[in-house]
């Protein structure tokens, strides 16, 4: 039999109540009515399947910003969540650069960019696991390429 010491239950019980008391991410909004699958060749040959799951306003180590939410797949067996952080800083030093407001779409458009450029440079799918953070200067090029 195992016995445990009064500190040990105590940390026992803070983790509880820091898992009560965490703060639970807001609801995805956005999400198109029926999700598509799609499919994306990537230039590190793997083929990822994805689906579009929402947004959200994330803050986070002194960011903020919109947070697209994806599922993917390098295999069409184990799908997971993948975030892609659109900072709020890197969008208004855009803004403020070009003396314009990007849209919701432009942002998304960003956003899915993003994912597949994470595709083309991530060696692995497990690496895509990872969260992606969209920097001032990766809008910059992405908004560039897209000729917005």
């Amino acid at each position: 039999m195992k016995y445990h010491s009064d500190s040990d239950d105590a940390l026992i019980t803070l983790a509880m109540l820091r898992n009560f008391f965490a703060r639970k991410p807001l609801p995805l909004t956005g999400a198109p009515a029926v999700r598509r699958l799609k499919s994306y060749a990537a230039q590190s040959g793997f083929v990822y399947q994805y689906f579009y799951e929402g947004q959200r306003p994330f803050d986070s180590g002194g960011d903020s910003g919109a947070e697209y939410v994806f599922t993917v797949s390098a295999g069409r067996t184990a799908f997971h969540p993948l975030s892609v952080l659109v900072g709020e800083g890197a969008v208004r030093a855009w803004e403020e650069a070009h003396a314009r407001t990007l849209t919701s779409t432009e942002c998304y458009a960003v956003s899915k960019m993003a994912l597949f450029q994470a595709f083309d440079e991530r060696a692995t799918p497990l690496l895509m696991k990872r969260e992606i953070r969209v920097r001032a200067a990766d809008l910059a090029a992405i908004i560039e390429t897209l000729g917005l």
